[in-house]
C-alpha cells in the first residue's frame, strides 16, 4: 500500500467551486483543457503520484545513490531510476511550459495542483525529473535564438537541470559569490570556482546530461549581486544542432552532502574548471543581468517549496487520520471512571480530535492560500478570481511569494509533528512514513531562502518598496470576505475582521519603525525582531480568510443536495470555526508584542547568552 494519499476532492472543491476556475477554461481561455479535462488531469495525475511515484519513497530513502568520488558521480538504485523513467515518461512534466518547447497550456493554479502532487509523492525523486523543465522553460524566456531552440531539443531529449548560486562561504548572500567566468575569443566562457548545496547536482544515468544554469562574475565585474552573469554550463558538451552529447564538461561533482533528509536526492558540491578540464559555459542574454534573470528561477523555486510542504503537510494528516480511526486505545474520556467502558479508535479523544483538526485545518487553508496565489500569476484568472487588473496580479502573486513559502514550511514541520504524535512512539518508527516526512520536510524553511530571509523580503520589497498596494489589496479582500461571512458565521466572521485590523496595525507599526531608523539606524533592529513573527501572522490570517471563504460555499453546497458530499462540506466549516477560533485570536497577541518589540536583547553581551 503506498504510503502516499492525495486528496484530489479537496484540490477540485478550491479550483473549481471555490476559485469557479472551470468557467475560464471551459470558455477556452486555455484551448483544449476545459474544466472536464482538467478534473482527469488531477485523478490521473493522483493515481500516478500515489502508485509508481510513491513506489521508491522508503527504499529509496533506506538505500539513497552512492557517490564515486574518484569517477565525480553517483550511482541511482534500480527502484528509484524506475520511477524517474516513469515520471518522464508519464509527461506531466510537461503541463505550463511553453508550448514551443513541447509544454501543453494550463493555468497556473491547476499546474501548481498538480505539482502539490507530484512533490508531496517522491520530492527526491521528483528532483530528477522536475527541475530540469524547469531551467529549460527559462532558458527558452530569457536566453538567444539559439538557446531557445536549445531548450526545445533539451526537453525533447529529457535532460536534467539545476540552479547553481550558493558558494561554501558566501551562503545566503549570493552578492558574495567568487566562481568567475572568463571570456574565450569564441564567445564562449570558462567558469572557475566551487559551488555547495546544488540540489540533483548529479543524476547518474537518469539523465542524458544535465544543464546547470550558473551564477558567475565575469573577470573584471564589479562587486555584489549587479556584477553577476547568468551562464548554461552543462555536464557534457553537446552538438549544438543535435544536442548529442560529445565529450565532458569541466563542471564535476567533488562531494554528496549526508543529510537528514530527501536523502535519496544528491544535493552535490559542484567545481567548475580544476580538474584539467575548462568548465565551458553560455552567456544567457546580455553581462550582469544574472541576478535578475536567476530570480526567474528562484520566484519559481519559491513557490515549489511552498506546494510541496503542503503536499507533505496534507499526506501526514490523511495517514494520521486513518490511523486514528482504527487504533484502539482507551475509554471515552467521559466515561474513564467506569473500569468496564468500552475502548474506542483514538479519534474519539479530545485532544486527538483537536490535533487532526489543527492539522486539517493547516493542510487546506495553506494548499487554498497556494492556489489563490496561483490564480494571481495568470491576468485572466487573477481578474476572474479577485478583480484585479494584470499590473496589480503581479504586484499581489510578488507579495504572497515568501507568504506561501514561509508559511507553509514553517507550519508544515510544525504540524507533521502533530501527525507523527498521533502514531504515538510508532511513530518515531519507519514503520510508517511519518518519521520520513519530517525529516524531509525541514529542509522547506532553510533552502531557497531561510524564513527570515522571507521576512525580510515581504517587509521591505514587498510591502515598502510596493507602498502598500499589494498588501491594502489583499487585506481589503480579506475584511470584505469578514463582512459576507457575517451572517453566515458571525464569530468566525468577526475574529477575521478583527484580526485584518491586527495585522494592519502590526504593519503600520513596522513601517514606522523603517522611517524612524532614517535618524536613528538601531530602530531597524524592531524590524528585524518583528519580520518573521509579522510574516507568519499576516500567512495565518490569510489562512483564516481563504478558510471562511470556503466556508461559505460549503454553506451553500449543504443548502441544496449535497448527498454523499455531506460530511465533506461539513468538514470545511469545522475547519473555518476551528481555526478562527484557535489561531486568530493569537494575532492580537502578535501585535501587542510586536507594537515595542524588545530591543534589550540587542544590547546583550554575547558572553551573556
Amino acid at each position: 500500500m503506498s504510503h502516499y494519499i492525495a486528496n484530489v476532492r479537496d484540490i477540485e472543491f478550491e479550483l473549481f467551486e471555490v476559485l469557479r476556475i472551470g468557467t475560464l477554461l471551459d470558455a477556452g481561455h486555455y484551448g483544449d483543457m476545459d474544466s472536464g479535462t482538467a478534473s482527469d488531469i488531477l485523478r490521473a495525475v493522483a493515481e500516478f503520484a500515489e502508485g509508481p511515484l510513491a513506489d521508491s519513497y522508503a527504499e529509496a530513502d533506506r538505500n539513497p545513490p552512492v557517490f564515486l568520488p574518484d569517477e565525480h558521480r553517483v550511482l541511482v538504485g534500480d527502484p528509484l531510476a524506475k520511477t524517474v523513467r516513469s515520471a518522464k515518461e508519464s509527461g506531466w512534466w510537461r503541463l505550463g511550459m511553453a508550448e514551443e518547447i513541447g509544454g501543453a497550456p494550463a493555468p497556473a493554479a491547476i499546474v501548481w495542483a498538480v505539482n502539490e502532487m507530484l512533490w508531496g509523492a517522491n520530492a527526491s525523486a521528483t528532483f530528477f525529473f522536475l527541475t530540469g523543465p524547469t531551467m529549460t522553460n527559462v532558458l527558452h524566456a530569457l536566453g538567444t535564438e539559439e538557446q531557445r531552440r536549445w531548450a526545445r531539443l533539451a526537453n525533447e531529449r529529457q535532460w536534467s537541470g539545476t540552479m547553481v548560486l550558493t558558494e561554501p562561504d558566501a551562503g545566503s548572500d549570493v552578492g558574495a559569490g567568487r566562481t568567475k567566468a572568463v571570456r574565450q575569443p569564441d564567445g564562449t566562457w570558462h567558469l572557475e570556482g566551487v559551488k555547495r548545496f546544488i540540489s540533483a547536482g548529479d543524476v547518474g544515468d537518469t539523465a542524458e546530461n544535465i544543464l546547470h544554469l550558473v551564477l558567475a562574475r565575469p573577470e573584471g565585474a564589479g562587486p555584489g549581486t549587479r556584477g553577476l552573469s547568468l551562464f548554461c554550463v552543462p555536464k557534457y558538451l553537446f552538438d549544438p544542432e543535435s544536442l548529442a552529447p560529445v565529450a565532458r564538461n569541466g563542471v564535476f561533482a567533488t562531494n554528496v552532502e549526508h543529510k537528514m533528509g530527501l536523502r535519496s536526492a544528491p544535493t552535490c558540491e559542484l567545481t567548475f574548471g580544476g580538474h584539467d578540464l575548462p568548465a565551458v559555459g553560455y552567456l544567457m542574454g546580455e553581462t550582469h543581468a544574472g541576478i535578475s534573470q536567476m530570480f526567474e528561477v528562484i520566484q519559481h523555486a519559491r513557490m515549489t517549496i511552498g506546494v510541496k510542504s503542503v503536499g507533505t503537510l496534507s499526506t501526514g494528516y490523511l495517514n494520521a487520520l486513518a490511523y486514528a480511526r482504527t487504533r484502539v486505545q482507551g475509554a471515552d474520556l467521559a466515561h474513564a471512571a467506569d473500569k468496564n467502558a468500552p475502548r474506542i479508535p483514538i479519534i474519539g479523544h479530545p485532544e486527538v480530535r483537536r490535533s487532526l483538526l489543527a492539522q486539517k485545518s493547516y493542510a487546506e487553508g495553506l494548499r487554498a492560500l497556494y492556489l489563490y496565489a496561483a490564480a494571481q500569476q495568470n491576468a485572466d484568472v487573477a481578474e476572474h478570481v479577485s478583480g484585479a487588473d494584470a499590473e496589480l496580479a503581479a504586484r499581489v502573486a510578488d507579495l504572497l511569494l515568501p507568504v506561501v513559502k514561509a508559511t507553509a514550511s514553517e507550519r508544515a514541520y510544525e504540524y507533521l509533528g502533530e501527525a507523527l504524535q498521533i502514531f504515538g512512539g510508532s511513530g518515531y518508527l519507519q514503520d510508517y512514513p511519518l518519521e520520513q516526512y519530517l525529516r524531509d520536510a525541514k529542509i522547506d524553511s532553510l533552502y531557497e531562502g531561510t524564513t527570515a530571509i522571507q521576512a525580510l523580503d515581504f517587509f521591505f520589497r514587498k510591502i515598502v518598496r510596493d507602498g502598500g498596494v499589494a498588501v491594502n489589496h489583499v487585506l481589503d479582500g480579506v475584511a470584505a470576505t469578514a463582512a459576507e461571512c457575517a451572517a453566515a458565521f458571525p464569530e468566525p466572521a468577526e475574529r477575521l475582521r478583527a484580526g485584518v485590523e491586527d495585522v494592519r496595525a502590526t504593519v503600520t507599526a513596522a513601517t514606522g519603525f523603517a522611517f524612524a531608523s532614517q535618524q536613528d539606524p538601531r530602530e531597524l533592529y524592531r524590524v528585524g525582531l518583528a519580520s518573521t513573527r509579522l510574516l507568519l501572522a499576516f500567512g495565518d490570517l490569510l489562512i483564516g480568510w481563504r478558510l471562511l471563504a470556503r466556508a461559505l460555499v460549503a454553506r451553500a453546497a449543504l443548502a441544496g443536495d449535497a448527498g454523499r458530499d455531506e460530511q465533506f462540506y461539513r468538514g470545511k466549516i469545522a475547519a473555518a470555526t476551528f481555526f478562527a477560533n484557535n489561531v486568530l485570536p493569537t494575532l492580537a497577541a502578535t501585535r501587542t508584542i510586536l507594537s515595542d518589540p524588545d530591543l534589550s536583547l540587542m544590547d546583550l553581551p554575547d558572553a551573556a547568552y
